[in-house]
């Protein structure tokens, strides 16, 4: 089995599900273009960019393609890798499950990963993020965003779809991005509520990042 077949079939299916729909309800997010922003202003031209759950490409791959940055977007659900290759065409996108995937050390100059934790578990989300600091340059930035919630393998319903989700209290999810090598610059919380009828306000956590690990 490759890697590429080696997804977990609940996430897949979610946002298979979903598709741009997901996009549409959570465009609106001024933080996530903020943080898009900032993370911006510490590349150097022709940043070569890992986008963990890179979903439609918008608006991470988009923004950082239309900086003239090098994108590779992974993500488990071959809808969204379909959407993103044709609204993105500027970027690569791979179908993948990003836990098994070969990574090398210090091939990126940064890494993004929006709200792709959370069907993982505690242990999953800290061994993933150990991973991804060693595939940064040294000195490279990653930017981290989850629901920051103290709750494991909890039964929700996330736009319709039902999901088993875990997270950590936003203290708890800082000290696991810092233990993985990281030193937090900059941390961002707000409360953000999806466009959509029956959505309810949900905390956001922003940890923009740099790589400390020797």
């Amino acid at each position: 089995m490759t890697d590429d077949e080696r997804t977990p079939p609940a996430a897949a299916a979610v946002f298979d599900a979903l598709g741009s729909a997901y996009e549409e309800a959570f465009a609106g997010s001024e933080t996530h273009r903020a943080s898009l922003e900032w993370l911006l202003a510490r590349l150097a031209p022709g940043s070569r960019v890992l986008d963990v759950g890179s979903g439609t490409g918008c608006p991470t791959a988009a923004t950082l393609v239309s900086a003239g940055h090098d994108v590779l977007g992974v993500d488990v659900s071959p809808v969204m890798v379909d959407l993103a290759s044709r609204r993105v065409p500027g970027a690569t996108f791979r179908r993948a499950d990003v836990r098994g995937m070969p990574l090398e050390d210090g091939a990126f100059d940064a890494v993004c990963v929006y709200f792709a934790l959370l069907q993982m578990s505690r242990e999953e989300q800290a061994r993933l993020v150990g991973r991804l600091v060693r595939a940064l340059t040294p000195q490279g930035h990653m930017v981290l965003a989850t629901v920051p919630l103290d709750v494991e393998d909890a039964e929700g319903v996330f736009m319709g779809q039902p999901v088993r989700v875990t997270s950590y209290a936003a203290g708890d999810f800082t000290a696991m991005a810092e233990a993985a090598g990281l030193t937090v610059l900059d941390r961002r919380t707000v409360v953000f509520t999806p466009a959509r009828p029956d959505a309810v306000p949900e905390p956001h956590l922003f940890l923009h990042c740099r790589r400390t690990l020797p």
